[in-house]
């Protein structure tokens, strides 16, 4: 059975576990993997957003930078930015660039959809600060907010709802990342530290959505003993969200030939994936394809129904 939670992000609170919450994605990017800047433009990336609001998401994700293989991301104020070339160091999106390309979609679908629950794609501190003012509620940091020196106490001063995501490593030392061993022990490990940590930093165990990455810093056949064992992470005692949407492996399960399978044909797939681990405890999913994603969640629940 899938524990129920009451999940505090701010002003209200959301239910999880008596149905499968979807987040829906949208990328105000240049560059991310699965839709290639389609909605780099705010006019657009908002009537994405109303679009998957009309197909039924729950929550919106919003991002301004992108976190693909390879990327390089900002380093903590006080350090310094661990990137050798130049050139590429160049190509790290700053918190001011960031907030340009979320800030107007955010005002565009609240605008529209006052009461939308919108989540902000970020592990900088001074975004996630100028999003919530903006009306956002949840921060989603795919470092566990550990990138940012300051954003612990910036969540919990903020009192919003948090998920706190499992990477290994940055995203330009994925590559190169040695095996993890066993992959579920350790995420478990780590992400049961990162919230304690959080915890001592004054954000509230309610608030808190933990979140294990699927592909962050895991490669290809690395992830499927997390789609296997995913039950296992319910003895954190957190509910969960998964996001396997169009990722990598999924593409090389689906290989045919020898050769993955390319982003748009990995639909089958995903919802594979995401029915698999809501069986298996997950209480919100995070993806591209809000309608089907939608549909699959409601088979998966009725499965998960008392009787």
């Amino acid at each position: 059975m899938r524990p129920v939670f009451e999940w505090n992000i701010g002003a209200r609170r959301l239910q999880l576990g008596k149905r499968t919450l979807v987040m829906g994605v949208i990328n105000v990017t240049p560059d991310s993997f699965s839709d290639a800047g389609l909605f780099f433009e705010p006019a657009k990336a908002v009537a994405h957003g109303l679009r998957l609001l009309e197909a039924g998401a729950d929550i919106l994700d919003v991002g301004g930078e992108s976190t693909r293989p390879g990327a390089n991301v900002m380093a903590s104020p006080g350090k310094t930015q661990a990137v050798n070339d130049p050139v590429s160091a160049k190509k790290v999106v700053s918190a001011q660039e960031e907030l340009s390309r979320v800030l107007p979609v955010i005002a565009g679908i609240k605008k529209t959809h006052p009461g939308a629950v919108i989540s902000i794609d970020t592990y900088k501190a001074d975004v996630a600060r100028a999003a919530v003012s903006a009306g956002v509620e949840i921060v989603n940091d795919i470092s566990g907010l550990r990138w940012d020196s300051r954003m612990r106490a910036t969540v919990a001063e903020l009192q919003c709802g948090i998920v706190m995501m499992h990477t290994r490593g940055r995203p330009e030392e994925w590559r190169t990342l040695p095996p993890p061993g066993d992959v579920v022990l350790l995420v478990k490990r780590e992400l049961r530290e990162w919230a304690e940590a959080a915890a001592l930093a004054g954000v509230r165990r309610e608030r808190v959505v933990l979140d294990p990455g699927f592909g962050f810093g895991k490669n290809f056949e690395e992830n499927y003993p997390l789609l296997n064992r995913f039950q296992e992470l319910q003895s954190l005692g957190f509910p969960l969200l998964a996001g396997v949407s169009r990722k990598s492996f999924i593409g090389r399960m689906l290989s045919q030939n020898g050769k993955d399978v390319s982003i748009s044909d990995r639909l089958n797939g995903s919802l594979a994936a995401q029915t698999a681990l809501i069986l298996k405890g997950a209480h919100i999913v995070r993806t591209h394809d809000v309608r089907p994603t939608l549909e699959a969640a409601r088979v998966a629940d009725l499965l998960l129904a008392p009787r």
